[in-house]
């Protein structure tokens, strides 16, 4: 059997990013850049103000006090939006606005409660400090001809803005994968029978809901095929609909058990089996290939040994096929707060909670309660996966080990656990 990382470098050597395509702006969140984005303007357009003020020659203001004040005639008023028609000379001044450009003559900006008005068209500045200061320069963000956002880049809200700025509507994007994912078991059954889940004589999919959601948020668009009966048919007749994902996820029937059918269902369909069963808990019974040149993931039944698989295995290949050059969260030290009993020396995922230990960055390490593969509430409680290593039976309060941290955004090329 192969080590969590072996089989997570099995599963991304092949999985590719996915073509490209042009979006809108708008329907681009999230999404990675395919090319460098090349700005074809000054950001910003040219010089101005950074508040609201007046627009004045430093030499003319530099000495000005509350006790010394200097008088200027105010020549024009420039709003944002609207472009100075008169340079400024010595002695004058343009009342200026926040964004609005800069007359000729100018290099500085005085804030207006610094100032009081004069009858006759005047301003007395009572204060210099800010000479030379409260301008955005021309360019000063970004250069025409400059990268403004390189291949590779995540377009978050910001990116987005920035896009936006240099009037760059389309970019173009790696498409976000279209991720299958199927259920199995006659005891399972989705909410349309609340009535038999309440009674105690089915199981809610619960795993339906939870890969909806993990897909979505990895940045895949989830295609639910339902949950399929223990037949090799109606496992047949749910594949089917898989046609036009990328990637196909299916939780339970991947064990050994004479019910456990997907293996023999997807070896039927000519599915080429890269890897089988790991050596970690939860989620030993993990399986890969890739079924008419597609990548399949099958995913252990147990709710909890289901999210976890989908964190270390699925979560990576939607990140790549995405376009992402780090697919993987990175792994912190954290110091164990209490004991830890194990059994079979193969490597854990415990379910934990991280904290804060003091003002210096350190963190400690909790364990979210019962750690059994079913117990769903204990996947609820965490942020974060306390690794155990396969050599260690036990852990000692105030050792330190490794945890992936389930929000964060960091990420790395290699499998960190």
């Amino acid at each position: 059997m192969l080590t969590p990382p072996e089989a997570a470098r099995t599963i991304l050597e092949h999985v590719a990013p996915l073509p490209t395509e042009r979006r809108p702006l708008k329907e681009a969140l999230d999404l990675v850049l395919a090319e460098d984005v090349i700005s074809p303007i000054d950001l910003p357009g040219w010089d101005n103000s950074a508040m609201d003020g007046y627009a004045v020659r430093a030499e003319d203001v530099g000495g000005a006090t509350p006790e010394r004040p200097v008088t200027l005639a105010v020549i024009e008023t420039v709003p944002a939006g609207r472009f100075p028609a008169k340079p400024v000379s010595a002695g004058e001044t343009v009342r200026i606005f926040t964004g609005a450009p800069l007359p000729a003559g100018a290099d500085t900006v005085i804030r207006q409660e610094d100032t009081e008005p004069l009858e006759g068209g005047r301003v007395a500045v009572r204060d210099g400090r800010d000479a030379r200061k409260n301008i955005r320069h021309r360019g000063e963000d970004i250069r025409t001809g400059a990268v403004a956002l390189a291949t590779g880049t995540a377009l978050g809200p910001a990116q987005l803005g920035v896009l936006a700025s240099i009037a760059h509507a389309a970019p173009l994007v790696h498409r976000p994968p279209r991720v299958a994912f199927l259920g199995s078991g006659d005891e399972i059954v989705d909410l349309d029978h609340a009535d038999e889940i309440l009674a105690g004589t089915k199981i809610a999919t619960s795993n339906s809901y939870t890969l909806f959601g993990s897909i979505l948020r990895a940045g895949g668009v989830p295609l639910d095929l339902g949950v399929a009966r223990d037949t090799k048919q109606s496992l047949r007749d749910h594949l089917a609909r898989a046609r036009e994902a990328d990637l196909l996820v299916t939780t339970a029937g991947v064990s050994v058990g004479e019910h456990d059918l997907v293996r023999a269902v997807l070896t039927e369909l000519g599915c080429d089996m890269k890897l089988w069963r790991i050596r970690m808990r939860p989620g030993a019974p993990l399986g890969f290939g890739l079924l008419d040149g597609k990548p399949w993931i099958g995913l252990p039944g147990n709710p909890v040994s289901t999210m976890v698989t989908f964190e270390l295995f699925v979560r990576p290949a939607i990140r790549k096929m995405l376009g992402h050059a780090l697919p993987f969260r990175r792994a912190v030290p954290v110091c164990v707060v209490e004991p830890i009993t194990l059994g079979p020396r193969l490597r854990h995922f415990l379910r934990a909670v991280v904290s804060p230990a003091d003002g210096a960055g350190a963190l400690t390490a909790r364990l979210t309660g019962p750690q059994g593969s079913g117990i769903l509430t204990s996947m609820a409680r965490a942020n974060a996966l306390l690794i155990v290593p396969e050599d260690r039976a036990s852990v000692a309060p105030g050792e330190t080990l490794r945890a992936l941290l389930l929000d964060d955004p960091h990420h790395v090329a290699e499998a960190p656990f």
